[in-house]
């Protein structure tokens, strides 16, 4: 099991944004299993690309038992903004207040190059929400 290096706060690699996955191989696949692997050992919810020091836009998300992946995602629909509550495996022992919404529609793309249109809610939507603006080099303390 390959665990990635997590990169703390305020390291400058968490203010970059990442660049789009052009080519769909082996490569990528590795990534991504990867960086699920990781989720697992810091025991998160959702992980962005950059925040294990890979210059692609991918989040892995696995929250009971569900694994995601979305590749060069963009919010295309946000309903019904909410407070809510989030931490950050890259800062830390720190509870932030937020707004979000609590349903995005999102396009995405799959470990095929497929392009995909979802909708999520609740607790998926928010961190899908927090893992995108990590991938734009935008972090909670924003």
């Amino acid at each position: 099991m390959n665990i990635l290096k997590l990169i703390i706060y305020p390291n400058k690699i968490l203010r970059k944004k990442t660049n789009k996955v052009k080519i769909f191989n082996k490569e990528i696949k590795k990534k991504i299993k990867n960086m699920f692997n990781t989720l697992k050992f810091y025991n998160g919810i959702g992980l962005a690309s950059n925040q294990v020091n890979i210059n692609k836009s991918i989040i892995v998300i696995n929250h009971n038992k569900k694994k995601i992946i979305l590749i060069n995602p963009k919010i295309i629909l946000k309903k019904n903004k909410i407070k809510t509550k989030e931490s950050c495996l890259s800062i830390p022992n720190k509870i932030f207040n937020t707004i979000r919404y609590k349903e995005i529609i999102i396009s995405t793309y799959n470990l095929n190059g497929e392009k995909l249109i979802s909708k999520y809610k609740n607790i998926i939507s928010i961190c899908i929400q927090h893992e995108i603006d990590h991938l734009k080099g935008k972090l909670i303390l924003d």
